[in-house]
């Protein structure tokens, strides 16, 4: 695990999932599941910012704006990326997309609402695992920006 072998402090938080998650927000299940406010519980959703890959977390609560996304990042247009190619791209599958331990580094722009929560949950790489962290590791170990990118 990527936390782990960075010596950061994080704890696993398994969950039982709905078999039948199609139609479903992953996130807010995961939310529901764990008994945390949704504030708390960020997603992870792969875009493309000017034909280049960028990753988004925002509270589960949220949806992402993706032109503060792409501006965050210095590009211009933003669209999110077909889920099969997020796969690929990431090594995760959808639900289950971490912004941690990717196949490659993606730019990472963490909702700055992170910042202001002793500790945030993201996804630990499959469906059914939260990781509990701090804010600014989170940060740290994806060499993101924070910015206002979720929107109710």
């Amino acid at each position: 695990m990527a936390a782990g072998r960075a010596r950061t402090a994080y704890t696993l938080h398994p969950y039982a999932v709905d078999g039948d998650s199609d139609g479903h927000s992953y996130g807010t299940d995961a939310a529901d599941a764990l008994g945390v406010p949704r504030e708390r519980v960020f997603k992870t959703l792969v875009a493309e910012v000017d034909g280049e890959f960028a990753v988004g977390v925002v509270p589960v609560s949220t949806s992402l704006d993706l032109k503060a996304l792409a501006a965050a990042v210095g590009g211009k247009r933003a669209k999110m990326a077909d889920p099969g190619r997020a796969e690929r791209i990431t090594g995760y599958v959808r639900g289950g997309i971490s912004p941690l331990g990717q196949r490659r580094r993606l730019r990472t722009v963490v909702d700055a609402s992170a910042t202001e929560l002793p500790s945030v949950y993201v996804s630990a790489g499959r469906r059914g695992l939260q990781m509990e962290l701090a804010p600014a590791d989170l940060i740290r170990l994806t060499e993101a920006v924070t910015a206002p990118i979720g929107v109710s």
